[in-house]
Formats: structure tokens, C-alpha cells, sequence
């Protein structure tokens, strides 16, 4: 459906340097669409936008500030694209501690910036918002989160994508409407895989660590996170807007992709998984508590994508853990990343299609 839905179709994603927005561009050249890319330069040449050759797929890679609003007007107004997904954003908790008015900018305005850009443009059959599980109001609930839970935000990057989701809304009820630019927003947890350098990322710390021979420092092992790969939120996202198209009217909603609960594990158990992938060298250790708050326990319900999307989580965690610190020791050990991605696309394609059939 995926391929069918997107093939020769124009698609803007923005923040298609980053981390989740390089994969889905790389998902969807495979599938055949003419991708146009808005974002920062990527942050470093290890980053998977570069190692995986996703620029020469593209129709056009623009690089751009969200907060532009004229550039980013000028872009959209240009390619008239049929489908948005917006991923461009300011993606770190303690990043925003520290610059908490730039993550405000860049995710709440810059949300506004895009919206009115595909608005004025009149183009988009489909237009997708991803935003955050972290725009909850966070109560250490026991189970998930459900898409009509309350908004909240303990810190300024949380706040930012509660705040971000009521932009979104707001757009809809105003503008867009359901059977005239249907407009979505999507929700996952902390997500893992190939390519990602961020700071203050478990698995991201835990790749420098092994590559320098160092054991990883952990903060707080006992926390517990809902992990998962990131071709599952970005199949879900993909699947959300070929619903979209496919089915005018519908879906124009926000919509949860979390894994299923049996993935959502403590950190500890997660650096035991990394370090068996990676193998010799591998180690971590507990540290001291550092900086500002961080959440206990957070999950998310996925009922709605389940049942009105057929969506469902295909990797266990420890699946995920395999997938991801695989691509790693494989650029690490000098391999074919931009094969070794599409690879992985393909196997999950393919197991995809496998569960489709045992249905």
C-alpha cells in the first residue's frame, strides 16, 4: 500500500536530514516518490542522511530554517507538494533546558511556519505533524497514553510538542478540515536505530562509548522507556498518510505509534541487549543522576492506529536492539551503509507483508 500510495507522488518532508526524517526519505525514493527535503545541514558526516546516500534520491534537497517563514513559504509554493510530513524540530530534553525560547521557536512557530505554508500553497492531499509522546502530561501512569489524554510538558521540550499538537489543531478546526486538506499528527516513544549522533541518547552514547573501548555511562538504569525501532513509527507514519490518501476524509486525527508493551523495557536491560550486539569491548556502568527531570514511565496506546489503520509493531525490543546496533558495528567495520539501509527497509517491508498474509 505504501508503494502504491506514493509512487510518482510529490512529498515534502522536512527535517529530512535528521535522524527519522532521513530514513522516511529513503523510504519513500525507494517507493518511487519525488522527495523534496527542508532542513539544517546534517550535524555530522556519520549522520544516515550522508553515510546512506540519501541526497542523489531526491528530487530537491533544500536547506533551510523552519523558522524562516518566507523561505519555507517560497519552497512549498514552488513544488506544491501532494503530501507533507513535518519531522523538522528541535528533538532533545536537555538541549531545551538549556535553550529553552529556541525549542519554543523552532517546534511551536516553526510548526506554524510549515502549516501555512502547505495552507497557502493548496496543493496537499495529505499533510502529517509528528510530534512526541512527550506531549502528555506525564502522571507515572501504569498504562499508555491514550490520543485523548490530557497535554502537558514537565520541561521546554515537552511543553514545546504539547503545545506544537494545540498548533496543529488549531490549523485543522481553521483551515484545513477533514475532506479539504486532511491534516494528521502522530505520537511515538523513544525510538532507536542507524545512524542517529545525538547527545543524551542511550543508544546513541552507548555506540561512542563501545567504539572507544569505554564502558557506557548510565544515569538512571531503572527508568522505563517505550523503545523501538524507527521503521516502525516512520511505516506508521507512511501508513497513516496512504490511509489518508486512499480514503478521503478520514483519519484527520492524532494518532500513537508505540510498541507493544512487552517492548517497553528499563534502560539497564536495554545496554545488556547493545552490548551483546556489539560484542567484545561492549560495557556499561551506573553513574550519578545528572541534570533536570526526566520521566519514569511513559508508554503509549496504540489502539486507534491498530484498529482504524491496521497497524501494529512487527520488532520485539530486543529485535530492535539487534537492527540498530547492527548498523552501527556495520559502519563501524567499514560496510556498504546505503546498501545495508535499504536492506533493512526491505526486510522490514517484507515482514510486513508476512503479517499481512498470516491475517
Amino acid at each position: 500500500m505504501i508503494r502504491s500510495a506514493f509512487a510518482g507522488k510529490r512529498v515534502l518532508v522536512t527535517g529530512h536530514t535528521g535522524f527519522k526524517g532521513s530514513w522516511m526519505s529513503l523510504w519513500l525514493a525507494k517507493a518511487g516518490a519525488e522527495v523534496v527535503g527542508y532542513a539544517l545541514e546534517p550535524k555530522t558526516d556519520r549522520d544516515n542522511f550522508v553515510v546512506s546516500g540519501v541526497e542523489p534520491l531526491l528530487a530537491e534537497s533544500v536547506i533551510g530554517d523552519i523558522r524562516d517563514a518566507d523561505h519555507i513559504r517560497d519552497v512549498v509554493a514552488r513544488h506544491r507538494p501532494e503530501v507533507v510530513f513535518h519531522l523538522a524540530a528541535q528533538p532533545l530534553v536537555r538541549y531545551s533546558y538549556d535553550h529553552p525560547a529556541e525549542t519554543l521557536h523552532t517546534n511551536v512557530v516553526g510548526a506554524a511556519n510549515v502549516l501555512d505554508a502547505v495552507r497557502g500553497a493548496g496543493s496537499a492531499k495529505a499533510t502529517v505533524v509528528i510530534t512526541s509522546d512527550k506531549c502528555y502530561r506525564n502522571n507515572e501512569w501504569e498504562w499508555g497514553y491514550r490520543e485523548t489524554d490530557a497535554l502537558g510538558g514537565h520541561d521546554p521540550y515537552s511543553a514545546s510538542k504539547a503545545a506544537e499538537e494545540i498548533v496543529v489543531a488549531c490549523y485543522r478546526d481553521s483551515y484545513f478540515g477533514p475532506a479539504n486538506m486532511p491534516l494528521a499528527s502522530t505520537r511515538a516513544g523513544n525510538v532507536i536505530g542507524g545512524g542517529d549522533w545525538s547527545e543524551d541518547r542511550i543508544i546513541c552514547d552507548a555506540i561512542r562509548a563501545f567504539e572507544s573501548g569505554t564502558p557506557l555511562g548510565v544515569r538512571n538504569p531503572a527508568s522505563t522507556r517505550p523503545w523501538q525501532h524507527v521503521l516502525e513509527p516512520v511505516g506508521g507514519y507512511l501508513l497513516l498518510a496512504a490511509r489518508m490518501l486512499a480514503e478521503q476524509g478520514a483519519h484527520a486525527e492524532p494518532f500513537n505509534f508505540g510498541p507493544d508493551p512487552s517492548a517497553v523495557t528499563d534502560v539497564g536491560r536495554l545496554c545488556d541487549l547493545a552490548v551483546s550486539a556489539w560484542g567484545e569491548g561492549a560495557g556499561w556502568e551506573q553513574v550519578g543522576h545528572v541534570g533536570g527531570h526526566e520521566a519514569g514511565l511513559l508508554a503509549l496506546d496504540s489502539t486507534r492506529a491498530r484498529r482504524d489503520l491496521g497497524w501494529s509493531p512487527l520488532l520485539s525490543v530486543d529485535e530492535a536492539v539487534e537492527w540498530t546496533v547492527g548498523w552501527y558495528r556495520a559502519r563501524f567495520d567499514g560496510g556498504d551503509m546505503a546498501a545495508f539501509s535499504a536492506k533493512q527497509i526491505a526486510d522490514y517491508e517484507n515482514r510486513a507483508v508476512a503479517q499481512w498474509r498470516a491475517l
